[in-house]
């Protein structure tokens, strides 16, 4: 159970050369959405600040760069790593050789993005600390650069930076962006249970329905 606090949200910059957020329905070659999942940006609101206590709610993802792609070719493998792989190796004293797993793939991505994410906080139902010792501790991470992980833009190497929000103005683009990934459920019995959402771009902005696990159950309090 959460408990979602009508307050407003938190907001955060970021930006970086390249990005990738990879349409699921993409088996083989890699090719971008348009513009950052929600899943993403809890991603990248979880990389500065995260605490057990509560979730990120991403409510909107505001395209501060004009969308522009790229193409490139990449050594991938096709193989993926397992504890029980690793363990039968251990034993055999057999390995993993890459040279002979590699595939080259296509991937097309996105360059010179920027955005602005726009979240509120869920408390879950064990927290007893109030919403706004945790808002505090995230503005004081984004105005002075911290954060747990660096983030990254869909692709582990292409991270990103982030920081507190400018004046800068969404790009005028308003477009059906069609299915779009909006999270992962893994519910109560820990299945991975993919979430979408028909997505339109607004005037430059992502309008996020709010997330609700299936199954669970929310409850609201009321702002400070």
């Amino acid at each position: 159970m959460v408990k979602t606090v009508r307050d407003g949200p938190m907001q955060v910059e970021v930006w970086a050369d390249f990005a990738c957020f990879t349409r699921p329905e993409m088996k083989v070659e890699r090719v971008s959405y348009p513009v950052m999942t929600p899943s993403a940006a809890r991603g990248v609101l979880e990389a500065i600040f995260w605490k057990p206590e509560f979730r990120w709610q991403v409510e909107e993802i505001a395209v501060l760069h004009e969308i522009r792609y790229f193409s490139i070719l990449r050594n991938e493998v096709n193989g993926v790593a397992s504890e029980r792989a690793a363990r039968s190796w251990a034993k055999t004293g057999d390995g993993y050789f890459a040279e002979e797993d590699r595939a080259q793939r296509h991937t097309l991505a996105l360059r010179d993005v920027a955005y602005r994410i726009s979240a509120r906080i869920e408390l879950h139902s064990h927290a007893t600390d109030d919403v706004a010792k945790y808002r505090d501790q995230f503005r004081r991470r984004v105005d002075s650069g911290r954060c747990f992980a660096t983030p990254y833009l869909g692709c582990r190497e292409f991270s990103a930076a982030f920081g507190p929000v400018s004046d800068r103005p969404p790009i005028d683009l308003t477009d059906e962006l069609g299915t779009m990934l909006h999270d992962i459920d893994y519910g109560e019995s820990g299945r991975n249970m993919p979430r979408f959402f028909q997505a339109t771009l607004d005037h430059g902005v992502l309008h996020v329905p709010e997330w609700k696990r299936e199954g669970a159950a929310h409850a609201t309090a009321e702002a400070e």
